[in-house]
């Protein structure tokens, strides 16, 4: 423990009380959130001990500490100015640019808490090359229990909690979808996000006309005003079934929503989607064009990062995570479980605090809804 350079002689002894291996992580990546869920693992006046091998923390973690109200104690270098490192940090109590073209939909930001998301499901009868989850037919499905969803809506309405979004993967593969809605709908707005394909016939037919229609909206993927654009991205033919979907959900009573998902070179689409939406009824307020982020299948669009986009707590099976497009980045976990849902959110505020004290610009929205 007291092997190595401490190259903050002025620091006294210690003992910590939990330990993180911050890896090669640094302070504008994940270590942010690893770092601040590790200190809500200890209480005031205790001291954690980070390790890491990424030299710029060094330089980035004091700026952090002061802003979060902790302390850094100490610096032990174990490698002769080559690392690995050892800090010293004493948990304390803090004192109480757009990303997108304005061709893009924009939006305000939604208090962290005020929405949560959960992901249903991770296989989809689509494979589409832009997908943040990396879903597809082939895809691990890692559906989220009936249960655990239930839980997660509990303490969520408990906190204040107030517009559930449901998304996939295609959410009308989960065979327990219904349950999970009708259980949610009994506490809040929900809306799930679907392609609008597989609902047509049998239990899945079932499980929609079974849902409250005063309660439930459905988003649908449509990406452009005929099938070209669409099908390049989504697959032969889906232009087609997803205006059927569209249209058997109207018939229904069911309030629609559109999101289209597009390339920069491509929004010269969005006036011609704009003029069939005006067509098919669906109201502005009810339209979505949103540019592809760099996440998932995609190699090319928005970067996301915890500077770069609003938290929108998400929930999976197997963990939290800062924003819905984030699924898939190891950087962007906040949990290694999706409950207790009050941990997530405290270690959101956390990185948000220290964010708005130590940040010179602001951070953009974007829109999934």
């Amino acid at each position: 423990m007291t092997q190595g350079k401490d190259i903050r002689p002025d620091a006294g002894p210690w003992t910590p009380s939990g330990e993180l291996d911050g890896g090669t992580d640094d302070c504008g990546s994940g270590l942010l959130l690893s770092l601040s869920g590790a200190m809500r693992g200890i209480e005031v006046g205790q001291v954690l001990l980070l390790h890491t091998q990424e030299k710029s923390v060094l330089a980035d973690l004091p700026a952090w500490a002061r802003l979060a109200g902790h302390e850094l104690l100490s610096v032990i270098d174990a490698g002769g100015g080559a690392g690995p490192w050892k800090l010293a940090i004493l948990r304390g109590e803090r004192a109480a640019q757009s990303i997108v073209t304005e061709s893009f939909t924009s939006g305000t930001a939604v208090p962290l808490g005020q929405r949560l998301w959960l992901y249903s499901n991770f296989h989809c009868n689509l494979a589409c090359g832009y997908c943040c989850a990396q879903s597809s037919p082939s895809a691990r499905p890692r559906m989220l229990p009936v249960d655990v969803a239930a839980s997660a809506v509990d303490e969520f309405v408990a906190l204040g909690g107030r517009e559930l979004l449901i998304t996939g993967g295609e959410p009308f593969l989960h065979p327990g979808l219904g349950a999970m809605v009708d259980y949610a709908a009994q506490h809040l707005p929900v809306v799930i996000l679907t392609n609008a394909m597989v609902f047509a016939r049998g239990t899945r037919r079932s499980t929609l006309e079974a849902m409250d229609r005063e309660r439930v909206t459905l988003q649908v993927s449509l990406d452009s005003a005929g099938p070209g654009l669409h099908d390049r991205q989504r697959g032969a033919g889906s232009h087609a079934q997803a205006l059927r979907g569209i249209g058997q959900a109207r018939e229904l009573g069911f309030r629609i929503r559109v999101a289209a998902t597009l390339h920069e070179e491509d929004l010269t689409a969005a006036d011609r989607l704009n003029a069939a939406l005006d067509n098919l009824g669906i109201a502005e307020d009810d339209r979505v064009i949103r540019p592809i982020a760099a996440e998932g299948f995609a190699d090319t669009g928005v970067h996301i990062s915890l500077d770069s986009v609003q938290p929108e707590p998400t929930l999976t099976v197997d963990g939290a995570w800062w924003h819905p497009v984030a699924v898939t980045n190891p950087h962007l976990r906040v949990a290694d479980s999706p409950l207790p849902l009050r941990h997530v959110l405290n270690v959101m505020r956390d990185v948000l605090a220290v964010q708005a004290d130590g940040a010179a610009e602001g951070r953009a929205v974007f829109r999934c809804t």
